[in-house]
């Protein structure tokens, strides 16, 4: 299946510092690949380099069989690229549907982003059901969906989440891992950028271990969760007899 969207041989960081070394990856349509390891390895760093948040030292980025490399990030969004920042991604003072709203501010045709938002609040009937309050009230669930449902309203090829399932106890974590699903399968490719390895390879097709700014591991996410030796560094699992 050919790729949406590449990293190749990615060397980013912040200022003059390097956080991750020679990392490539790509995902293909419809496709849920995680990005998992230990805290501070550069996970994030791999997503926000590729929207121009870090700074991109060396390596490119493909989209769509055209090279993107040092796009600004407010191009990336027109061009289909969505992304969800761990904190600070709605607007508390403002009501979900002006959080949509604002998630369609690149679009034109009022027709189209009316149909768009009675989608997604298909999707996320969480949504609809308090579509007039403000984000502000929501739990830490519904925020998360609220951010992703925001997102969406820019008609995203590619999603990139950074820590969507974060603090959350496991019966919300469990639907917005149903939402990530069900939002896949409609032909949307997810990179997901998580601390939780386990939940984030049962979710994925692929995934992609980053240890100390290397990629130590790839493969596919039921392989990963197979193999002994991934499972006793970073599942803590012993090998079954």
């Amino acid at each position: 299946m050919q790729a949406i969207l590449e990293a190749k041989n990615i060397e980013a960081g912040y200022g003059d510092v390097v956080i991750i070394r020679d990392i490539t990856m790509d995902i293909a349509a419809g496709e849920i690949a995680a990005v998992v390891g230990p805290n501070g390895s550069g996970k994030s760093t791999l997503i926000k380099s590729i929207l121009g948040f870090a700074t991109l030292f060396r390596g490119s980025v493909i989209f769509m069989g055209e090279e993107i490399t040092g796009i600004a990030s407010n191009k990336a969004v027109n061009l289909g690229i969505g992304y969800v920042p761990q904190i600070d991604n709605v607007f508390s003072n403002l009501t979900i549907l002006e959080n949509l709203d604002m998630g369609a501010y690149s679009r034109k045709g009022k027709d189209s982003i009316k149909a768009s938002k009675k989608g997604i609040l298909e999707i996320f009937p969480e949504l609809e059901a308090r579509k007039k309050g403000l984000a502000g009230n929501l739990s830490g669930g519904e925020r998360q969906m609220l951010a992703i449902a925001r997102a969406m309203m820019a008609e995203p090829k590619v999603l990139l989440l950074d820590e969507p399932l974060a603090s959350l106890s496991p019966k919300p974590s469990a639907v917005i891992e149903s939402k990530l699903k069900q939002i896949s399968k409609a032909g949307i490719a997810i990179i997901i950028v998580e601390q939780n390895v386990r939940k984030a390879l049962d979710i994925s097709n692929w995934g992609y271990v980053i240890v100390n700014g290397a990629l130590v591991m790839k493969g596919k996410s039921t392989e990963l969760l197979a193999d002994d030796s991934f499972k006793k560094r970073f599942l803590g699992l012993e090998q079954e007899n």
